[in-house]
């Protein structure tokens, strides 16, 4: 019978023989032979009848361990392979609840050795376990990506942005991969100019056509052209080795990289 997470012994019987006369001594008897606990004192040849008294006992006891009155008893949990299952406690257990348990189950089954060995050894384990943990911190990868989403500079970031209809996606898609595709088939000696100069145009045009705004939509535009062609030329001087070959091939990179941000500028910016 469990009671608010502890387990509690069932009610047991004891049954005694009532002192009646001098000849008769107090005489246990087990519930097996109540049906034939009848006899005769042989002092003095009464009839005795055995009286049954409740002798109630409820050991509340921790969870991490079964109840028993036999000091030779086996701890039922012996082949278990987890150290935390094996105790009884979870992983998040502190030090104090582990030497608790420990404690707790060794003076329960102190009389069968195998028994001891094993809480001795789980508890080794965990003790171990925490030792190495404190030693080589782990990164919770997961942990640091929330707190990341979650600070205010990312957050700031995430508000201007929105996800437009999947139609307004697909046209603002397929009108810089047009930009991009003519950029590459037919570059100049001069570079891109033209192109570069429509993609501005298309991004101001696409930003106004979600915002019905020519002020916000000329200032988001233009905005992210300048930040877009000045990230795109710092990459790659500085960071991507050159990708395409031929006498325009930075300034060709360069826009193809300005026509990745303005799509998304355009796309996606409020």
């Amino acid at each position: 019978m469990a009671t608010s997470g502890l387990a509690a012994s069932p009610i047991k019987y004891c049954l005694h023989l009532p002192v009646q006369c001098p000849g008769l001594r107090e005489k246990r008897v087990s519930a097996s032979n109540l049906g034939r606990s009848r006899g005769q004192c042989t002092g003095c040849k009464q009839q005795y009848r055995p009286r049954r008294m409740p002798l109630v006992k409820c050991a509340m006891e921790a969870s991490f361990g079964g109840s028993t009155d036999d000091s030779a008893a086996i701890f039922p949990r012996i082949n278990v392979k987890d150290p935390y299952k094996r105790l009884g406690i979870n992983r998040e257990a502190s030090e104090d609840e582990i030497q608790a348990a420990r404690n707790f189950l060794i003076q329960r089954y102190a009389g069968h050795k195998p028994s001891v060995d094993a809480i001795e050894a789980a508890h080794d384990k965990i003790i171990m376990q925490k030792f190495y943990d404190r030693k080589n911190p782990k990164i919770d990868i997961n942990k640091k990506v929330r707190e990341i989403k979650q600070s205010r500079a990312v957050q700031a970031v995430t508000s201007r942005f929105r996800t437009p209809a999947t139609k307004f996606i697909v046209k603002t898609s397929i009108a810089f991969i047009v930009l991009g595709a003519l950029t590459v088939l037919f570059p100049t000696e001069e570079g891109p100019t033209l192109q570069v100069a429509i993609s501005l145009i298309t991004a101001i045009y696409f930003i106004h056509d979600r915002l019905k705004s020519k002020l916000r939509a000329f200032l988001y535009g233009t905005g992210a052209f300048i930040f877009s062609w000045l990230l795109g030329t710092f990459l790659m001087v500085s960071v991507v080795p050159p990708i395409l070959k031929g006498p325009s091939s930075l300034e060709v990179t360069t826009s193809l990289i300005t026509y990745v941000l303005l799509w998304v500028s355009s796309t996606y910016l409020i």
